[in-house]
């Protein structure tokens, strides 16, 4: 049963990663609230998030490749003019990647040891649905633009909304999807936005930790390798999923599109703290 919910956290992680319901909030809450004997200060669970997150940036890598190998293409052809919509879309993802990295450098552990008990995570996560119905709502006050125009202001205030991800129970797309429809942007737009953003600040996150994989793998209990290397397998197939599901979902919807991930949290928070203090 043990190997069994670490892999049921895999697909906790690739689905919760991109859908705007916070991922670390959940990873906290579901073993917690179902039980699940995992021990998060085991020296063999950082290595295991970092496979999952892998897995993640693998997935978002592979969906828009065809995006990356444009805006890489074009932006070394033009040798970076921003007066290229390519290139300056490659320069505003570049600008909005700043505040995460940064601030995930210098702070992510110390947000992380903050706030990262299960009643405080369980609270983001309403705070997280909130901000999805809130966004929804100033979704309709704004002009939309296309996302090659948007300024490089806006870009850095969507990073910066990025960087909120690092408080548990607050969603990475979320927080950046919301700051793009305030941003501007439709449905859509702000969606690709979010996801290209998220690309190099999953990968780069993952990357940073491999030597602590390296360094643990060889005193890792027997069968344990294997399940870290079928979780990230299926945190990437589930992540892919999700992000497909999501480009869809977004370009379909013109009113409500975050209404109902909102009431999710709100509902999952609630019932998250209700469980627990019973």
């Amino acid at each position: 049963m043990f190997y069994l919910h670490l892999l049921l956290l895999a697909i906790l992680q690739g689905i919760s990663e991109l859908f705007p319901i916070s991922s670390l909030g959940h990873s906290i809450l579901v073993p917690a609230v179902l039980d699940w004997p995992i021990d998060r200060e085991a020296p063999w669970f950082l290595p295991y998030i970092v496979v999952l997150h892998l897995g993640t940036a693998a997935a978002l890598f592979v969906y828009f490749w065809r995006d990356w190998f444009t805006l890489l293409g074009n932006t070394w052809k033009v040798r970076g003019r921003v007066s290229d919509p390519q290139a300056r879309l490659f320069w505003l993802l570049v600008l909005g990647s700043i505040p995460a990295g940064i601030l995930g450098l210098l702070f992510e552990h110390k947000v992380r040891a903050l706030f990262g008990g299960f009643s405080v995570a369980a609270v983001f996560l309403m705070v997280n649905g909130v901000i999805l119905i809130v966004g929804d709502r100033c979704k309709h006050r704004q002009a939309r633009h296309a996302l090659e125009s948007m300024g490089w202001g806006r870009a850095f205030l969507i990073g910066c909304a990025q960087a909120l991800a690092l408080i548990p129970g607050i969603s990475r797309s979320g927080s950046t999807l919301v700051a793009g429809l305030m941003s501007g942007l439709d449905y859509a737009a702000s969606a690709r936005f979010s996801f290209l953003l998220a690309t190099p600040i999953i990968g780069a996150a993952g990357l940073l930790e491999i030597p602590k994989l390296v360094n643990h793998s060889a005193a890792l209990p027997e069968g344990l390798l294997l399940t870290i290397i079928v979780g990230g397998i299926l945190a990437g197939v589930f992540a892919w999923l999700s992000v497909w599901f999501l480009m869809r979902y977004f370009h379909k919807q013109e009113v409500t599109a975050l209404r109902p991930f909102g009431i999710y949290c709100l509902l999952a928070g609630a019932t998250a703290l209700t469980v627990h203090f019973i």
